[in-house]
């Protein structure tokens, strides 16, 4: 075993990019503001349109507030080590922002489940709809997104902040389990099987049911009518959207990870590394503003004052 040292800071791989430091501030920034703006617009415009208090769109609430609790966990720290000349940050925060952003991803793929369910039920049993997804049904599921995000990601920190480390130094710009872990000089076998089976968890399973619930949805579309289609295709299409998009971040995101990307230039791993993380929240917002009738109809109401 490794010489272990108790450590009361992580040291992140941030570049010397000089004065253009004060560009990059100013572009994150921009950024974040963009983000908050457009998820909160949607969320006031779903709160207070009672025409919009539809399992659905409730779901998609809970899309939007976790984009905002995941981009503050990510972008304050960002924009405050973008300004700093020593890019540390303590060990208690550090632990913390991995917490905030572990949770987030998870709570995004349980969400997206859920609402893949809904979408089948809405598709696929039509008749049934309103006595399988009911109010109270509706919110126990968010709740339970998001109680068992919180839960597991509370057992990981506490598996994580426990392991013995021979070095300080992560190569990213923020905090991440995986990164913290491989500095670990102690045993991290319980660890590591954990990981892996929250991993499964939280994307694979997910991911295997969203597929499902998809495939029985093509199933009654091929055989439906013009309408059924027309209504598969309004409200999956950007839910679908969505699902290629953090998978495909989610993977960048392992990918770099596991293997070596020394290769790879600086700025191009920074992106991967954050893609899954900036990417999602600003996407969301757009693409079910853009491309659903009624919450664009709910927008365009709230801005013109019209009742």
């Amino acid at each position: 075993m490794r010489n272990s040292t108790e450590f009361s800071y992580f040291t992140l791989a941030f570049p010397d990019v000089g004065i253009f430091r004060y560009i990059g501030f100013m572009f994150v920034l921009c950024f974040f503001f963009s983000i908050v703006c457009a998820n909160v617009l949607l969320i006031v415009v779903i709160c207070v349109n009672r025409s919009l208090h539809e399992p659905m769109y409730i779901f998609l609430c809970s899309l939007f507030i976790n984009a905002l609790y995941g981009s503050t966990g990510l972008f304050p720290f960002l924009l405050v080590q973008i300004l700093s000349d020593v890019h540390v940050v303590f060990t208690s925060l550090c632990f913390f922002q991995i917490f905030c952003l572990f949770c987030y991803g998870t709570v995004e793929y349980l969400n997206l489940a859920v609402m893949s369910y809904d979408r089948y039920l809405a598709i696929c049993c039509p008749l049934q709809y309103n006595t399988r997804m009911t109010f109270n049904k509706t919110i126990v599921l968010i709740a339970t997104t998001w109680l068992y995000g919180i839960l597991i990601c509370a057992v990981m920190i506490s598996l994580s902040s426990s392991v013995q480390l021979c070095g300080n130094i992560i190569n990213k710009v923020y905090c991440d389990n995986y990164s913290v872990v491989k500095l670990a000089c102690s045993d991290t076998t319980a660890l590591n099987i954990y990981g892996s089976t929250i991993t499964i968890l939280d994307v694979g399973c997910p991911l295997v049911f969203i597929m499902y619930t998809y495939i029985k949805i093509l199933k009654v579309c091929f055989s439906g009518s013009k309408q059924i289609k027309r209504k598969a295709v309004s409200t999956c299409t950007p839910h679908l959207a969505s699902v290629l998009n953090f998978t495909c971040g989610a993977c960048f995101e392992i990918f770099q990870s596991r293997f070596t990307m020394s290769s790879v230039p600086v700025v191009f791993r920074i992106f991967l590394s954050l893609y899954v993380l900036i990417s999602q929240p600003l996407l969301n917002p757009l693409i079910y503003g853009l491309n659903m009738s009624k919450i664009r109809i709910s927008c365009r109401k709230l801005f013109s004052g019209d009742s």
